[in-house]
């Protein structure tokens, strides 16, 4: 019962005594806690520490260092073959279209959603309606990126040209109207690669308003008085005063929608399923580990995807390291 569970019985029975489990532990911790606090103080924070590295190690260090050493088998997982899954990955047609796709996510996806949502919370700051608009603005962030996905599917949705049949997605009916001929937008690449990508910035515009917004309220009023009064035009304000102080919190938001980005899955998957040459690193993971059984080199795409996020990581904790300075 401990190992499987077949039956809804059984699963409940497994959470409920992960949960007791786990305040046996804490208890164990707390117990131990106040009978050395003030004592070994030391001592203290390193058991309150214990339980974080050992849960850290156990779904995160060792899935990272096995998925590292599979990306070195094949298929199967029972023969080594050294860094060909790599010279795939960098060789291989389908391989590289992937590539080419997430690069296309990454170059493009961060800086428009970051200028989007930065143009608009500047547009809409003090005005008498701000709140409403910041909120339908950021109405796609409170839902999923599936459901987002079905939306603009259906915004995109093709019917061919053909008697009285009517068109029920919005970019087609405009194209109808417009005297053109309905277009299977999904379909061409990598147009629809593109596509794809406005899914992702919509939905994240809502996130950079959010904090772009809150760092241009944080400006001294002071100093935008100041500007004011020697006479900065309003390009001149947003270049020489709004821009470099709230450089860190566009920074942030960057970093941030670009490792989002980079590991985009649901978007991809819920509109084309990779299909049409759309195809990222995320998704071609998903479609070679579970789909197509090579665990080799859905390991290695996991590997790659990793590499590629952390100079991002970095580079943002390095930022934050000297706003703070």
């Amino acid at each position: 019962m401990f190992t499987t569970a077949s039956t809804t019985a059984d699963k409940l029975f497994q959470m409920f005594a992960a949960i007791l489990l786990f305040a046996a532990v804490v208890g164990v911790i707390l117990f131990i806690a106040s009978r050395v606090a003030g004592k070994r103080d030391s001592f203290v924070a390193y058991l309150y520490l214990a339980p974080v590295v050992l849960m850290l190690s156990v779904g995160l260090l060792y899935p990272g260092l096995r998925t590292i050493y599979e990306s070195f088998f094949n298929a199967a997982g029972d023969a080594f073959i050294g860094i060909d899954n790599y010279k795939l990955i960098l060789t291989d047609s389908e391989q590289l279209v992937v590539l080419r796709n997430t690069a296309f996510w990454v170059l493009f996806t961060p800086f428009l959603a970051t200028g989007v949502g930065l143009l608009y919370a500047i547009l809409v700051d003090k005005a008498r309606i701000e709140s409403v608009a910041k909120a339908l603005v950021f109405l796609p962030m409170s839902i999923s990126f599936v459901a987002a996905s079905v939306i603009w599917k259906f915004m995109y949705e093709y019917r061919p040209d053909q008697g009285n049949v009517k068109q029920i997605g919005l970019v087609n009916q405009v194209i109808v109207w417009l005297g053109g001929k309905p277009v299977q937008l999904l379909i061409d690449s990598p147009l629809n690669t593109f596509l794809l990508i406005l899914v992702m910035i919509w939905i994240q515009a809502g996130f950079a308003m959010t904090l772009l917004s809150a760092a241009i309220k944080a400006i001294p009023d002071d100093i935008v008085e100041a500007a004011r009064l020697d006479g900065v035009t309003p390009w001149g304000m947003f270049r020489f005063v709004t821009l470099p102080a709230i450089r860190p919190a566009v920074i942030v938001v960057l970093t941030t929608i670009a490792i989002g980005t980079l590991k985009v899955f649901d978007i991809v998957q819920t509109m084309t399923g990779g299909r049409f040459d759309t195809s990222v690193i995320a998704n071609e993971f998903y479609s070679q580990s579970f789909r197509s059984a090579n665990q080799g080199l859905g390991a290695a795409l996991a590997v790659v995807l990793f590499i590629l996020v952390i100079p991002i990581i970095v580079y943002n904790i390095r930022q934050l390291r000297r706003s703070e300075a």
